[in-house]
């Protein structure tokens, strides 16, 4: 679609097309919204492959869109390819320690549905524009960028401008900025970045390399840690043949450009024929916007926080971002959610970003270049005595950066104006059953179906006591949300697991509400969760600007 065809008016209007964004659509034309895609890049970029890791957690939405099989299918490194990081001197060279089961890549009982997937960023954004394009209520608009918007009390107008200068106006119910650290609509709102950034300068590139797999003597590893004083770095293959990323630390633009290919044969380990395909020279920034919305117009992604890349994060972040604000968008545009969901946005994702962006900076106090020492390839005792030093260290700093599926699956929402009270539950463990505001606690059913693959695009009730639910008066809010009986459906010890016999779950797998009973007052429960509590007002928060 051109800039010329573009509607005059959409409900929300996505302005970038990366993940972020394109998820963000998937998410709202998946409920029917109407919803206008633009984006200034005609392809998928493969120059820059960006993000490599897809987490558990976005996996499992990929699962719920009914994408995450076509994703693994595409990715060139299989799950089963290796699950392993090696921290090594050089390709050919000494291994000094090394990680497996990292990045949630193998299974954990029924804690997950999907492992986590290695894959360029390219082959998730293909994914999620084919995605995009079979959705009858969504439009992407290719070539195109967001020039500028105003917005009054009910719509946002928003200025479309193409390459050739041609320009629209489209006039949406909402806007969503997902257009990266540079973003348009940021600034259009007066939102600025607050935080810091990193000192040491880093130059990525995407080489080529043909037979270099002869050279490899620690196996198949979806990342190489090279500690090596000429070329400390961070490697890994993007597909099985001849195609691999690096990172080098502490370099700098000209100096990368210069001096690649010896740094190539560094960390190979010997003289290797290289082709260098692009390059990406970059500084770690912790930053997140001072506020995410202003009035219609919300930010989500790169847009609205940048984190270093340790750890693989950022795009999974924003996967989230795009989540939350996706199904809260879409109930309130649906009619059955209020006006509080859009007021959550900002205070449930503000915290995840803040851990985000601590945890993937104390991931990179550690780098290649931190862990130099003497001795570590020589033969003699010295030798050994320093690259068992060498591994203690590696094993006590960097254990949290590949094996963090607590932060991934284990964050809960601290405080928000959809969420109800704790309840006083006397069912089950205290310590080991589900909390409000946290991820469902998942399992497989008895007939090999997820829990997960059950539940609604609206609010779930799950029932696990029948007598209790005929002895109950439902809300008369039945557009709001889906009862699913799972009395005879889930393995024996998950009641005592889940810690109630009703829980309520939202669109995004996240426990609501839980009881014991069906309590008179469940048609205020769900009013709370749908955004539209008596409390609303006085726990959203101000916009400013």
């Amino acid at each position: 679609m051109s800039v010329a065809q573009l509607p005059r008016c959409t409900r929300v209007l996505i302005a970038g097309g990366g993940p972020v964004g394109l998820a963000a659509a998937v998410e709202l034309g998946r409920r029917g919204i109407d919803c206008v895609v633009v984006e200034p890049r005609p392809t998928v970029s493969r120059a820059r492959p960006r993000c490599k890791t897809l987490n558990v957690r976005t996996m499992e939405h990929l699962r719920r869109w009914g994408l995450a099989d076509r994703l693994r299918e595409r990715a060139p490194l299989p799950v089963s390819w290796s699950q392993d990081v090696v921290f090594c001197t050089s390709l050919a060279g000494t291994e000094l320690s090394r990680f497996t089961g990292v990045l949630g890549l193998v299974p954990d009982g029924d804690r997950f549905p999907e492992v986590g997937q290695q894959a360029p960023q390219y082959v998730l954004e293909d994914v999620l524009r084919e995605a995009v394009l079979d959705l009858p209520a969504c439009r992407l608009v290719l070539g195109s960028k967001v020039a500028s918007l105003s917005q009054v009390a009910d719509a946002v107008s928003v200025t479309v401008e193409d390459d050739a200068g041609n320009r629209s106006v489209v006039t949406a119910d909402y806007v969503l900025g997902c257009d990266g650290p540079r973003s348009v609509v940021r600034d259009e709102i007066g939102a600025r970045y607050v935080g810091g950034e990193a000192l040491r300068p880093n130059f990525g590139m995407v080489f080529s390399c043909p037979g270099l797999w002869d050279h490899v003597r620690h196996g198949p590893a979806v990342q190489y840690w090279i500690v090596h004083p000429d070329a400390p770095a961070l490697v890994g293959p993007l597909d099985q043949k001849d195609t691999w990323w690096a990172i080098a630390f502490g370099v700098d633009r000209a100096t990368g450009e210069r001096d690649a290919p010896r740094f190539l044969d560094t960390v190979v380990g010997r003289p290797v024929e290289a082709t260098v395909l692009s390059t990406d020279p970059w500084t770690a920034r912790m930053q997140i916007v001072d506020r995410m919305r202003h009035g219609r117009v919300f930010l989500a992604g790169d847009a609205a926080h940048l984190n270093p890349p340790f750890g693989g994060h950022g795009l999974n972040t924003g996967i989230g971002d795009a989540v939350d604000l996706g199904w809260k968008l879409a109930a309130v545009l649906d009619g059955w959610g209020g006006p509080g969901l859009l007021d959550s946005y900002e205070i449930e994702r503000r915290p995840v970003q803040e851990r985000v962006v601590r945890d993937a900076t104390a991931n990179m106090r550690v780098l290649s270049t931190e862990l130099l020492a003497d001795n570590l390839e020589d033969p003699d005792l010295a030798g050994a005595e320093a690259r068992q030093a060498a591994a203690r260290r590696i094993q006590e700093t960097k254990k949290a950066e590949f094996h963090s599926l607590d932060l991934v699956l284990g964050l809960r929402i601290a405080a928000s104006p959809v969420l109800p009270p704790e309840p006083e539950l006397t069912y089950g463990t205290p310590d080991d059953r589900a909390q409000v505001g946290a991820r469902l606690p998942h399992t497989f059913l008895k007939d090999g179906r997820s829990l997960y693959d059950v539940l609604a695009d609206r609010l779930t009730l799950l029932v696990l006591d029948d007598t209790a639910l005929e002895a109950a008066d439902l809300p008369k809010t039945e557009a709001a949300f889906t009862v699913v009986h799972l009395v005879a459906a889930v393995p024996d010890g998950f009641a005592q697991r889940l810690g109630a016999r009703f829980a309520l779950v939202r669109p995004d797998q996240m426990v609501a509400w839980l009881g014991d009973t069906l309590a008179a007052d469940l048609a205020e429960v769900v009013d709370t969760v749908r955004g539209r509590g008596a409390h609303r007002a006085e726990t959203a928060p101000t916009q400013r600007g």
